[in-house]
């Protein structure tokens, strides 16, 4: 008759406790870990995203190229042509997508592409000089020069119609859609007088 041994039985216990403690902790660490890495991952891809975003707002541009006056009458320039290329190392920038504010004499007034504005509103148009692969309205090569013209004449209604006048100074600001903003400074000449174009 074997006799019994009551230390050994509970010893077994113990250590059949203690295993069982030691699972739950490991998966506890286990799921700990899926968790942090989950979020470690969302945590890239979000700053991932947000520098791309950044970094558009920075380099997709657009840069002035030229700009000129033209319809010049008695009450000053009606014409304003702002020819324009995309920043070096910009994006493809689709100009229908831009929107411009004009700041001049007469105020501050916010302009649409033609095609996105309404008739009623204020808009300005947009066309292609020099453009080898037909892209228009989309600046994708260095080398495209388009031209966005605001009409300041009689032939649009509404607050955006004063001609530029002799002197007069205008702050105009695109912004991509991006969201990346081009500062231009348009300054007429002191005299308008003889003259059907000028730089401005």
């Amino acid at each position: 008759m074997e006799a019994n041994h009551p230390e050994t039985d509970d010893r077994g216990q113990v250590g059949i406790g203690t295993l069982i403690v030691f699972i739950a902790m490991v998966l506890v660490a286990a799921i700990a870990a899926g968790v942090l890495i989950n979020t470690a991952g969302f945590l890239q891809s979000q700053s991932e995203q947000t520098g791309e975003e950044s970094t558009s707002q920075v380099t997709d541009r657009i840069q002035a190229v030229a700009i000129t006056g033209d319809d010049i009458t008695g009450s000053g320039i009606e014409t304003v042509n702002v020819t324009v290329s995309k920043s070096p190392g910009a994006q493809d920038i689709n100009l229908e997508n831009v929107t411009a504010q004009w700041v001049g004499p007469q105020g501050t007034f916010n302009i649409l592409e033609e095609s996105a504005a309404g008739s009623s509103e204020s808009n300005f148009t947009t066309s292609a000089f020099k453009d080898a692969d037909t892209s228009y309205p989309v600046l994708n090569d260095p080398d495209d020069r388009f031209i966005i013209r605001f009409d300041l004449g009689s032939d649009y209604s509404g607050e955006f119609s004063e001609p530029l006048g002799e002197g007069e100074e205008v702050e105009l600001r695109l912004t991509t859609q991006q969201g990346s903003t081009s500062v231009i400074r348009i300054s007429a000449p002191q005299s308008l007088s003889g003259v059907s174009a000028v730089a401005l």
